[in-house]
């Protein structure tokens, strides 16, 4: 059974399709029409919908930012157990549900006094955004009365709604109207108006007590205790609670489909149309979703060839959000590439092990983990008896430099009953210098056409090129590094003629093909010139530093 509310309203669903959108969920069981339905496929924006992450115990901390916004078309509807699920009816405080004295939202007002609405279609997705950036600065803020201390920013609002597309109406009014919800609620409070509170603080311990009850109802097969949390016909999705849950499951059920956030593999469901037998959700698993930074000879099973003080784990199941305070921290390059990667709906819920496990060429983080030297671990399930020491070992982990990862377009060293458990990224050295370039035809919300990171180590007195590594993305059918590239850069002067001999090695390497995206010619040339670009930096760098 899952469990969440939506508007306010509790709901209990055990019976129902797995493969059951949020969207569709709203629009043809909960008659919710408010949210509307745009390209199916997590890029329009038009069916944002803003959660909150409830607790289910009074001892978890609250969330000081707990909204976030989500593509309620590609989420399946079980990823909102134990949520609340806001649209954009519920935003307003309607008294009975009489629109003329209903008190619009901050976010709506807004969108009103600046004429921000024109056909109106998108306009709730619009809305959700803004009404998420609102809130979590209005919770933020110690002191409510007083929000033009902390006045959102023209960038932060910009960065809120680079996941809503709008087609006729123009974005001027709409970050005007993003710019003025601060003054309509500081207005308010000034005429002692108070404000809806949309935070659901409802007692959610029964939440955890028939999860409790649930969990430990028995299947009609003996063999495994885990009951499913959705179950309709043959069709039926289970959301186990710890990887010793998953281990079991991937045995039982090795062919099931493992879903962590859906960013990609919800269009299966939306664009495919197919239904999926047994769904597997790893949302529940909180080991997936942590981080941690260890010394490296504390890593039983390194395969990295990189030598490093130290290693930054990532849980498979982080998402990009989770993954940004780390990356701040210990790779600021890489953190500055995340506002070009997606949109913030993707990246609410999108998860490094997804990305990196789909394999697809055009994947943001797979050079960049690449050029780190970065490897992955993966545990295998469906395991045959001379892979285990004895009968009862239920799985076989394997970690592997990410390069030896992917064999070709779409296929990995995943098999039926595996899994990704972590990502290992070794902590970057002083003479280390990391760069990474996109290309695309938008700033955010876009594929990439190609996308280059670099990692350049240097000499003692920075004279010579010690070390390098060149990850791919877009350039042919895995993200790869580039060997010949490498090889010409490795030993040679630091000077940009060692990068412009080396760019001259990329054919040898890949041949891209042409798209809709960007001609082979292109993809080449671009790529060469951002490879001396990376030399360009870096000599530029030098010489202030010892300036």
């Amino acid at each position: 059974m899952i469990t969440f509310y939506l508007n306010g309203q509790p709901h209990e669903i055990s019976q129902l399709n797995p493969n059951t959108t949020v969207l569709e969920y709203l629009r043809l069981h909960a008659r919710q029409m408010d949210t509307k339905e745009g390209c199916g496929s997590g890029d329009c924006g038009a069916c944002t919908v803003m959660a909150q992450r409830l607790s289910t115990s009074a001892e978890t901390p609250v969330d000081s930012a707990p909204f976030y916004t989500l593509n309620a078309c590609i989420t399946l509807l079980s990823l909102m157990d134990n949520h609340h699920i806001m649209t954009a009816a519920y935003l307003a405080d309607n008294p009975e549900n009489h629109p003329e004295r209903a008190l619009l939202h901050p976010a709506q007002q807004a969108m009103v006094d600046c004429h921000g609405s024109q056909c109106g279609f998108c306009t709730p997705g619009f809305i959700m955004s803004l009404a998420s950036v609102y809130e979590n600065k209005r919770m933020q803020d110690t002191n409510t009365d007083e929000l033009s201390v902390n006045e959102l920013s023209y960038d932060e609002i910009v960065a809120s709604i680079a996941g809503n597309l709008c087609r006729c109406t123009g974005y001027r009014p709409i970050i005007e109207a993003g710019l003025s919800m601060q003054k309509i609620a500081q207005k308010r409070a000034e005429d002692q108006v108070s404000a809806k509170d949309l935070a659901v603080t409802l007692a959610t311990d029964a939440m955890a007590t028939s999860k409790s009850n649930d969990a430990s109802a028995n299947t009609n097969d003996n063999k495994q205790t885990i009951a499913p949390a959705l179950i309709e016909g043959t069709r039926q999705l289970f959301i186990p609670q710890s990887t010793d849950e998953l281990d079991q499951l991937l045995a039982f059920y090795p062919k099931a489909t493992i879903w962590a956030g859906g960013t990609d593999l919800g269009l299966s469901v939306t664009q495919n149309l197919i239904d999926h037998d047994v769904i597997i959700q790893l949302a529940a698993i909180e080991s997936l979703k942590s981080w941690s930074v260890v010394d490296a000879d504390s890593q039983s099973n390194s395969a990295t060839t990189q030598v490093a003080a130290q290693t930054l784990i990532f849980g498979a199941g982080m998402s990009y959000k989770g993954m940004l305070p780390a990356l701040e921290q210990y790779f600021p390059e890489f953190a500055d590439l995340f506002e070009r990667i997606a949109s913030p709906q993707i990246r609410n819920m999108g998860t490094i092990g997804g990305n990196v496990a789909n394999a697809s060429p055009i994947g943001d983080l797979p050079p960049i983990l690449l050029a780190l030297d970065a490897s992955i671990h993966i545990r295998h399930c469906d395991v045959n008896n001379d892979e285990v020491d004895n009968s009862d070992q239920l799985f076989v982990d394997e970690t592997l430099p990410l390069s030896e990862f992917f064999l070709d377009y779409k296929k990995t060293k995943l098999r039926a009953g595996s899994y990704v458990v972590a990502i290992h990224i070794p902590l970057m050295q002083d003479n280390q210098h990391l760069f990474i370039h996109k290309i695309s035809k938008r700033f955010e919300d876009d594929i990439s056409a190609c996308l280059v990171a670099v990692r350049l180590d240097l000499s003692a007195d920075s004279t010579t090129i010690d070390d390098v590594k060149i990850g791919l993305g877009g350039m042919a059918a895995v993200p790869l590094l580039v060997e010949n590239c490498q090889q010409a850069l490795i030993g040679q002067p630091f000077t940009i003629a060692s990068f412009e001999q080396a760019a001259k090695a990329l054919p040898l390497d890949v041949s891209p093909m042409t798209d809709v995206r960007a001609s082979r010619e292109y993809r080449l040339h671009v790529v060469q010139r951002l490879l001396i670009k990376c030399g360009k930096q870096l000599i530029k760098g030098a010489q202030t530093e010892g300036a």
